[in-house]
């Protein structure tokens, strides 16, 4: 039996965003405690570990989904005011172990980063009802897409992209991340578009 490899994470605590490995997220730092997370950041190993916040606990110091991902600064925009735009690319996901009982502002935590997808190609047939589902989806919710552009995505970049910035609640969210491969992340995205795709009376989207 192996030991799992223990890392220590800053993290940035942000309902209902996700980072995928290889993907990349664009983040605006206005919170003291967060600019001084990316000036930690930025003097060490550029790493932040984004982490969903439970709902309904303590909104000054929520409790943590036990997954999340940890991401690299790519790029860095520091403005004259302190505040800082980024680019993150995802790197591996990680467990959530404990957290860090630390001085910094900011919330550091004891995490297992988890290896990347074994095989990250999805079948034909599930490539198939993917697209055909992410159609219908984009129709109902009246999204201009470029369909040319997403039949030429790989099977991850289509799956986690559409996990990533999906309008699904935080617990949908957090299922599709921690889910262990690419299949069953895409059943699970499928699911959810036919579900969170239904309208309610104001021909509003239902998200609840």
């Amino acid at each position: 039996m192996t030991t799992a490899t223990l890392t220590r994470l800053s993290i940035f605590p942000l309902p209902g965003v996700l980072l995928f490995p290889g993907l990349r997220l664009p983040l605006h730092i206005f919170e003291p405690r967060y600019r001084a997370l990316v000036a930690d950041a930025l003097a060490r190993d550029r790493r932040i570990a984004m982490i969903q916040p439970k709902p309904d606990t303590n909104p000054d110091r929520p409790e943590l989904f036990s997954m999340g991902c940890v991401g690299r600064i790519d790029q860095v925009e520091a403005l004259d005011d302190g505040r800082y735009n980024l680019i993150l690319e995802g790197v591996a996901r990680f467990r959530f172990n404990r957290e860090l009982d630390v001085t910094t502002p900011f919330r550091q935590i004891e995490a297992e980063l988890l290896p990347l997808d074994e095989d990250p190609n999805l079948s034909a047939v599930m490539r198939a009802a993917l697209e055909q589902e992410s159609r219908k989806y984009a129709d109902r919710q009246g999204y201009a897409v470029d369909w040319e552009s997403v039949t030429k995505l790989d099977d991850e970049a289509l799956v986690n992209g559409i996990a990533q910035i999906a309008p699904f609640d935080s617990a949908a969210k957090q299922a599709l991340l921690e889910a262990d491969t690419l299949t069953e992340r895409t059943e699970l995205i499928i699911q959810l578009m036919q579900f969170f795709g239904r309208y309610d009376g104001d021909n509003r989207v239902t998200l609840q």
